[in-house]
């Protein structure tokens, strides 16, 4: 008994001590805080830990919607948390190790060109705490967390957490944070068993994994690099083979690294994904890396076959998934029918068919169902073949695409302008715009129903549906026969209604009888039309296009109104006057599109070497003031994502630098990329939460205007130009 007493006493001791220091250290203990847009915990796997174990801690992030904090690389722009342990923690910090790091997402910033890695939502960061082999007191673990969190702003946010655990002779979990943390390690890439290579081929290189975890599976596939040796925005095409993968990377410099680490991440159709952690030397590419096909459909350097439908079961074209899509398609192409862009030009065809469904020629209502699906097919087929040539070509192709051209753009909004032209009755071609191209088709009716098909998918084009988002979105990068297939089922659901209605017999029955109401309606579609072209315009931007296209909108609309009051002697003379402005109206805004195109639109490298910007500090901008100069502060920071596009949209561009220098204004750069009291003060002077800031000091003026975050080089030269 008295050689037990001691061995008791060892335990219980510190336990009374513990008892007694709970009660100290609870209102730190696991208290989540708010900082800003985050609330930030620190937590334990254990409520009671035994000396010399190995404890996993947590920080628990909970995020405010769209906003996300940042992977241990966070890419092109951006800051992962870090911790500073405070003097109260009660363990050696050589005890603390480092954080294990969950499976990161996809952060794109700017489509192909910005590309961040983080976390949204809600994200535990685990992290393993060593108990020393002496521990007989509680354990007190805290600090300053130090995050980015970033939405269409970065904000540098810090806050204070701490959590204590108490140290005993068994082990007491904490279960919920227990589930938490096993939860965040369940994410944790594991380290790959198998073999890597890393091989140059022409420009790129080929990362190649075999065995181990990859062997036979198959999936959207990523890498995520450690660092910064790859065009993190570049598009990454993938070749599986029977025993792993092999991925294209883009280098971001010339010459191969040593090795090359990061994660490989395959998510597995029905499963949870497969995230390995890689470390690849330079080798040949592994056998057994390709042969069955790719993901998204590119070819790829890595050998085998370039696409095709049989990519595995993981592959987006694959089995199942490919008639989910289709299906998905022929949906979003039904309700494609009711967009604001698409319902205008409908109206057209329904007027059309009650006039023939009023004839009682149930034959020439089946041929303009058959003309305008046609119409409306072949539409769809052209728009997948361009899709498809252009992303051959190397063009990185996204949603929308066709309105990244200006020249595309402007003669859509023309398109619309006469439209609801003709709508008004301002201009009648020949008999309906059904009639058009009559003389082509050599038929009644038929060219014009072709035509109102073509029409009607042209000017959807702008409007993006439900379902046809998930299904474009998901053939981006898909082999083009899965690409072309899905573009076919869009048209088919936009012409079906119309089809079945012809077709179904006493269907036609239904439609209304004709009468002063389709004049009415049809007018009344007109604005839209209208208001779909102002839409157009806005696209533009300011892209010199723009103005054409607004100029040559209100000549075209002349030219058509001449057109139509032609008459008496001067008819010749009025019709050759109109035609040849209906002419310019077109030619002109069309032809600004082509020749002023995005790539040469004056973005440079950096900025410009004449006028190089200044460090800002506020004595300087005291010192410009007192010479009465015009200062234009920009307030950036190398891990703000918004600050980088707006370089890249406005801030780099040689007419705004120029626009600047005719105007005498100082270009100051606040660098906020390190913390910096003095910017901190004029971010919070002025009312801003963080990074970017624009401030536009008039000639002479002691007090700035802020700018909007989002900044646009037309706004911007407005503004100088007014100096």
């Amino acid at each position: 008994m008295k050689d037990e007493l001691p061995t008791m006493m060892k335990y219980v001791l510190p336990a009374l001590g513990a008892l007694i220091a709970a009660p100290i250290f609870a209102p730190l203990a696991a208290q989540p805080v708010d900082g800003g847009h985050a609330r930030v915990e620190l937590i334990s796997e254990r409520e009671t830990a035994i000396p010399g174990e190995t404890v996993w801690f947590g920080l628990s992030f909970e995020m405010d919607d769209e906003w996300h904090i940042y992977w241990k690389n966070a890419g092109d722009a951006g800051i992962p948390p870090r911790a500073y342990w405070d003097d109260q923690t009660t363990v050696d910090t050589e005890a603390i190790g480092e954080i294990d790091w969950p499976l990161p997402e996809l952060l794109p910033v700017v489509e192909g060109e910005i590309m961040d890695y983080g976390y949204s939502g809600e994200i535990v960061l685990p992290f393993p705490v060593e108990i020393p082999e002496g521990e007989t007191g509680p354990v007190r673990l805290g600090g300053t967390i130090d995050y980015l969190i970033c939405k269409d702003i970065c904000i540098p946010e810090s806050v204070d957490v701490a959590v204590t655990m108490q140290v005993g002779p068994e082990q007491v979990p904490d279960r919920e944070n227990g589930a938490r943390i096993a939860e965040a390690l369940a994410d944790v890439p594991v380290q790959f068993t198998g073999e890597t290579s890393l091989t140059e081929e022409g420009e790129s290189w080929i990362l190649s994994a075999a065995g181990g975890e990859l062997a036979g599976v198959t999936g959207d596939t990523r890498f995520f690099p450690d660092g910064h040796e790859i065009v993190h925005a570049a598009p990454q095409p993938v070749e599986f083979g029977e025993q792993g993968v092999a991925i294209e990377l883009t280098p971001l410099r010339a010459g191969m690294p040593d090795a090359l680490t990061g994660v490989i991440r395959v998510a597995v159709k029905g499963a949870d994904p497969v995230a390995v952690r890689i470390s690849a030397s330079e080798g040949d590419i592994l056998a057994g890396t390709s042969g069955l096909g790719s993901s998204d459909g590119n070819a790829t350097k890595a050998g085998g076959s370039a696409g095709g439908l049989a990519s595995g079961t993981g592959g987006a074209g694959g089995g199942l998934n490919f008639f989910i899509l289709i299906g998905s398609a022929l949906l979003g192409g039904l309700i494609l029918n009711l967009m604001p862009c698409v319902l205008p030009v409908l109206s057209i065809k329904a007027i059309g068919m009650v006039q023939v469904a009023a004839s009682g020629e149930r034959s020439e209502l089946r041929k303009h169902g058959l003309w305008y699906t046609a119409g409306v097919l072949i539409s769809f087929a052209a728009t997948g073949l361009v899709f498809i040539a252009l992303r051959a070509a190397g063009q990185f192709v996204s949603l929308g695409f066709q309105l990244q051209y200006p020249a595309v753009v402007a003669a859509l909004a023309l398109i619309m302008v006469v439209i609801g032209l003709w709508l008004l009755g301002v201009v009648n071609f020949g008999t309906s715009v059904q009639n058009v191209g009559s003389g082509l088709a050599g038929r009644q009716g038929s060219a014009g129903a072709f035509f109102t098909g073509v029409l009607a998918a042209v000017v959807g084009a702008p409007c993006v549906g439900p379902f046809v988002v998930g299904a474009l979105g998901a053939v981006l990068n898909e082999p083009w026969p899965v690409v072309m297939a899905v573009f076919l089922m869009l048209g088919l659901g936009l012409a079906l209604p119309f089809l079945v209605l012809s077709y179904v017999p006493g269907l036609h029955k239904s439609l209304p009888k004709p009468g002063l109401w389709m004049e009415r309606l049809k007018q009344a579609f007109a604005f839209p039309m209208f208001l779909t072209a102002a839409w157009l315009i806005t696209v533009l931007g300011n892209h010199p296009a723009a103005g054409a296209t607004a100029f040559g909108a209100v000549i075209l609309a002349f030219g058509i109104w001449l057109l139509s009051v032609a008459g008496g002697r001067l008819r010749t003379g009025v019709i050759a006057v109109s035609t040849a402005l209906a002419v310019i109206g077109i030619v002109w805004p069309v032809a600004s599109g082509l020749q002023d195109a995005p790539a040469t639109t004056g973005n440079t490298a950096s900025y410009a070497a004449a006028y190089e910007p200044e460090p800002w500090s506020p004595a300087r901008v005291d010192e410009l003031i007192g010479e009465g100069r015009g200062i234009f502060v920009d307030f950036t920071a190398s891990w703000c994502a918004t600050c980088q596009v707006n370089k890249r949209t406005t801030l780099k561009r040689d007419d705004v630098l120029e626009a600047m220098e005719d105007a005498n204004v100082t270009f100051l750069v606040a660098d906020f990329t390190r913390p910096n009291e003095e910017i901190s003060d004029e971010l919070k002077r002025r009312g801003s939460p963080g990074v970017p800031m624009y401030l536009l000091y008039a000639p002479g003026e002691p007090e700035p205007e802020v700018l909007p975050t989002l900044l646009n080089p037309g706004m911007l030269k407005r503004k100088l130009e007014a100096f």
